[in-house]
């Protein structure tokens, strides 16, 4: 044993890395778990008692050897990498990308400064709805289709304990629609006031250029004495000329909603054909934007708020819809996808 650490003590001695690996091989051969002084101290565990008190004091002495020249080594290669790995600083910087805003939040910013001219304040509410906000208090009758599963993602909250043998399911959906903070706001204040949602609403829909299972609306709401259609047209043709340029075009068609009597459809001049004719206005040069009317008397009366004496109107638009015709954007689809090249394009824009 005693020529083996002499032989071994030599090669110590002798040994000059050239590298790195060089030094890391040596730790492994001489100082790793199985490497050389292991393999000794093992052997050394059984040698006779006075073989011990010579060989022990060698064994120690070869170890420390061992280590100091690795150590030795370790501290010359480690200042080297130091040297090659340290900056420049006469080199030029790294560049870095700077985000940009989504298109649907600067479309949805640029619709809620427009309204704040007007007066409108913004409200919000909860995006999963219990049934008397989402639909019965906006006027939807029973057999409504907006309320069957096709069109509207149900959820369902127990109500009762478990212990309960006659525990009871109380419907809830994700809102189809913002009125529901409509809903929420005139239960929760007196009139007059003008109030903005905006908001993310989900529909039971397959996705498509055209449709998604999610989007995004912003609706409005204003009540107060002698409030009229005029007032709700005045309203509308602001916020046109205001988003899309004073030589939109604007028109109003009859339509039917629960919660508003009467109710329209509004229009505008196609702003990606100009009118002449597009996939996007299927050829008629016209594309709705919005539904709107004046608040029915029954959804007045359910939220306490007495119809003979205030009117109000309402409109709801999807942000979506907006955001293709002012950007001129075909797919829906390129909202969510989260595809930094089509954001990027939005990068010069500001709010």
């Amino acid at each position: 044993m005693q020529s083996k650490i002499s032989q071994y003590t030599t090669e110590i001695e002798a040994f000059e890395p050239k590298t790195a690996e060089d030094l890391e091989r040596f730790r492994i051969r001489f100082l790793g778990t199985k490497g050389i002084i292991k393999d000794l101290f093992d052997e050394f565990k059984s040698v006779s008692a006075e073989e011990k008190r010579v060989l022990g004091k060698v064994l120690n002495q070869f170890k420390q050897s061992a280590e100091a020249k690795f150590n030795a080594f370790k501290d010359d290669f480690t200042e080297q990498t130091n040297a090659t790995n340290k900056e420049d600083l006469t080199l030029p910087g790294e560049g870095f990308q700077i985000g940009a805003r989504h298109p649907l939040s600067l479309v949805r910013k640029q619709i809620v400064e427009i309204f704040k001219r007007l007066g409108f304040v913004l409200a919000e509410g909860p995006e999963i709805e219990d049934d008397w906000h989402n639909f019965s208090a906006l006027n939807f009758p029973e057999e409504h289709p907006a309320r069957d599963m096709q069109d509207t993602f149900f959820v369902q909250k127990p109500t009762g304990t478990e212990s309960d043998e006659d525990t009871k399911q109380e419907a809830f959906a994700l809102r189809t629609h913002t009125s529901s903070v409509q809903v929420r706001l005139m239960e929760a204040r007196k009139p007059p006031f003008r109030a903005l949602m905006p908001g993310r609403v989900y529909r039971n829909e397959a996705i498509s250029a055209r449709a998604h299972c999610f989007f995004h609306q912003v609706e409005g709401l204003y009540v107060d004495e002698k409030v009229s259609f005029a007032d709700l047209k005045q309203t509308l043709y602001y916020f046109v000329q205001e988003m899309y340029g004073e030589g939109t075009k604007v028109r109003f068609r009859p339509s039917y909603f629960p919660f508003t009597e009467p109710s329209a459809e509004m229009d505008i001049s196609c702003t990606i054909c100009k009118g002449a004719g597009c996939p996007m206005c299927k050829q008629s040069g016209w594309v709705e934007i919005l539904g709107c009317g004046m608040i029915d008397p029954n959804v007045l009366e359910n939220v306490g708020i007495d119809s003979k004496k205030y009117t109000g109107f309402a409109f709801g638009m999807g942000i979506e819809r907006i955001t293709n015709l002012k950007y001129q954007i075909k797919d829906l689809r390129l909202f969510s996808e989260n595809d930094v090249r089509f954001l990027k394009q939005f990068e010069t824009e500001v709010i």
